[in-house]
């Protein structure tokens, strides 16, 4: 080896050294076998929307080690939604048509997040979501959702007003960020207070499921 070479290999093997280990962020990709999407739709989805937000979180240091499954978004007259298929130990990713009219308000929402009876999850349009398109302003869907989860606003009541739109402001700009710079600093330092919360409120079904 030469000295060049042995030189360029120095920054790569101190950075391998010094980087901290990911953070991982466990997520379930439920597929909605009610909704009636387009294998266009579908396409897009798993070679471009989610593989962007999977290389995002990753630039910032953050893993999202996925796992799918199927379930349902069942919409009964006159009641809230019915969504199956949930995994309680994760952040849950619905991906769907269109997001249910009792959640929607008539806004035709890309995505939203939610705690479904004390389950994590956000609800993926998959004909309104779409990739990072202008920074600050229209970001991807599955990242600025996620990041609604991570950054702890999962816990709290959607503010209304200024407050609501301050809030859309600091995850878009959280998401350009990432986006741009590969900047996840803020979001690891939430992430391990978001897990602590994500594994306690799945406690109650683990017991459950276990009998005990």
């Amino acid at each position: 080896m030469t000295r060049r070479s042995f030189c360029s290999l120095v920054p790569a093997v101190l950075t391998a050294v010094t980087a901290p280990p990911p953070v991982v962020i466990p997520i379930s990709l439920v597929l909605d076998r009610k909704a009636k999407l387009t294998p266009e739709v579908k396409q897009a989805f798993w070679s471009s929307l989610w593989p962007q937000a999977v290389a995002n979180f990753a630039s910032g240091g953050i893993r999202l080690e996925c796992k799918n499954a199927t379930g349902e978004v069942g919409r009964p007259p006159g009641r809230e939604p019915i969504v199956s298929g949930l995994n309680p130990a994760s952040l849950n990713i619905v991906l769907t048509g269109t997001i249910p009219m009792e959640w929607d308000s008539g806004r035709s929402i890309s995505g939203m997040t939610m705690r479904y009876r004390g389950q994590h999850m956000c609800m993926i349009s998959l004909y309104r979501a779409h990739g990072h398109l202008i920074p600050l302003v229209s970001v991807n869907t599955c990242v600025h959702e996620i990041l609604h989860a991570v950054m702890l606003d999962i816990f709290e009541q959607n503010p209304q007003g200024a407050a609501g739109a301050g809030r859309e402001f600091r995850i878009d700009y959280l998401a350009t960020r990432l986006w741009l710079f590969g900047d996840g600093s803020a979001i690891r330092d939430s992430a391990p207070i978001y897990l602590e919360r994500l594994h306690a409120d799945a406690l109650p079904w683990i017991t459950a499921a276990s009998g005990h």
